[in-house]
């Protein structure tokens, strides 16, 4: 029963976790940020990884899964110290997200709760034709605390993912363990009777 209800636990972790991460990985293509875009993409193929492990009683997997929650989290403990400006970190900064390939901005910059945009025309006469400057009121909450909200999500989901992986992977092992001592895996656990190759024999009195 204990490794029944620690692998579903496991595997609703990982349902939680793919709903959340898809849902951040939209955020993260409408804003343009490609570094965790592709960060994004391997956390959703480990999930899946771990999720199979999980399901099919498969221990390498679900170590892997909790190797990379660990990776995860410092990930996404960076993205809350960038947003933060925690240090020398400037969310202003291009080159961190997007490889500098495009504008960084956060999709909640300008579609958080409550925010109106307000074109500013005409724009400033050093202003790229291909940019838009505008006027950003009214915001319940600033983007820089949604995101970081996103994020702190993602480190609970994945510290709790990581408690369930190692009990699962425990959990696996020993009921392998166990299952050995009494044969279930000895090819060779039960020999017939064998054949001596010497017969001794034995005087027969009439």
């Amino acid at each position: 029963m204990g490794c029944c209800s620690g692998r579903c636990t496991l595997a609703f972790i990982c349902g939680m976790q793919l709903v959340s991460v898809l849902e951040r990985q939209v955020i993260d293509f409408l804003g343009y940020q490609w570094a965790p875009i592709l960060t994004n993409f391997l956390h959703i193929i480990v999930v899946i990884l771990g999720l199979f492990g999980t399901i099919q009683f498969r221990p390498r997997y679900v170590t892997g899964y909790a190797a990379w929650l660990v990776v995860w989290m410092t990930w996404n403990v960076f993205i809350i110290c960038f947003y933060l400006e925690v240090g020398d970190l400037s969310r202003d900064s291009d080159l961190v997200l997007t490889f500098n390939l495009s504008m960084h901005r956060s999709w909640w910059m300008e579609n958080g709760p409550g925010c109106r945009v307000t074109p500013i025309t005409p724009p400033p006469s050093w202003a790229p034709e291909d940019h838009r400057y505008i006027s950003i009121s009214g915001c319940l909450m600033d983007f820089q605390f949604i995101e970081v909200a996103h994020s702190s999500l993602q480190i609970l989901l994945a510290l709790v993912g990581f408690i369930y992986a190692c009990y699962v992977v425990k959990l696996i092992s020993e009921e392998e363990d166990s299952f050995d001592f009494i044969g279930g895996f000895d090819s060779y656990g039960y020999q017939g009777p064998q054949k001596t190759s010497h017969l001794q024999l034995q005087p027969m009195y009439m």
